[in-house]
């Protein structure tokens, strides 16, 4: 069997010590990141997921806009701290990705497959999976290193603000990214026989 996907998606593990020692051009990487989700699946071919990727000072703007919203919900001054060196970690990747799904695209195709109408969010969601693995691991075949982050919707309003989003996209993750500066930790797995059947 050949194993090539399987050895790119063992590869893409979830990196918290990021840096900015990158090679490839921000041209480079953006064309990267917006080619692998073109190639994504999505339900119907809906293409639902929208990006935006951030560097230089619009990838640290986000991370203050995190910082700052998230002083007023954490209860104590040395719990900020902590969420704070939390944070800053985010901020010295080097670019981010923010993840949306365009409702409008949704509503459109709840109004337009009735018969599959509840299902048309959860088979965006499945969409921004798609492309949150794929961008991850293509980064990973680069040799970058990411997590995703869910500051969604605390951040909605701000991030709207700032980077001028339109109202029907909806904030889904925020994917860190750059050159990897220490490893990931060991990954352990459940038992096969409680996650899998093979029926013959």
């Amino acid at each position: 069997m050949k194993e090539q996907l399987l050895n790119l998606a063992k590869n893409r593990r979830s990196i918290y010590a990021l840096g900015r020692n990158v090679t490839a051009s921000q041209d480079e990487l953006a064309a990267l990141i917006k080619d692998t989700i073109k190639w994504a699946p999505t339900s119907f071919n809906n293409q639902t997921t929208r990006a935006v990727i951030l560097f230089g000072d619009s990838h640290e703007k986000l991370w203050d806009i995190v910082a700052k919203r998230l002083k007023s919900e954490v209860p104590t001054e040395e719990a900020y701290q902590k969420t704070l060196q939390k944070i800053n970690g985010f901020k010295a990747a080097y670019g981010t990705v923010m993840y949306f799904t365009d409702m409008n695209i949704v509503h459109q195709f709840e109004n337009d497959f009735a018969l599959y109408a509840d299902n048309f969010y959860d088979w965006s969601e499945q969409g921004q999976g798609n492309a949150q693995f794929a961008v991850w691991t293509a980064l990973a075949e680069n040799g970058l290193g990411a997590n995703l982050q869910h500051y969604n919707p605390l951040i909605d309003d701000e991030v709207r603000a700032a980077f001028n989003i339109p109202d029907s996209w909806k904030l889904r993750a925020e994917m860190d990214f750059g050159s990897i500066e220490a490893p990931a930790g060991d990954k352990e797995f459940m038992a096969d026989d409680d996650r899998f059947k093979v029926l013959k």
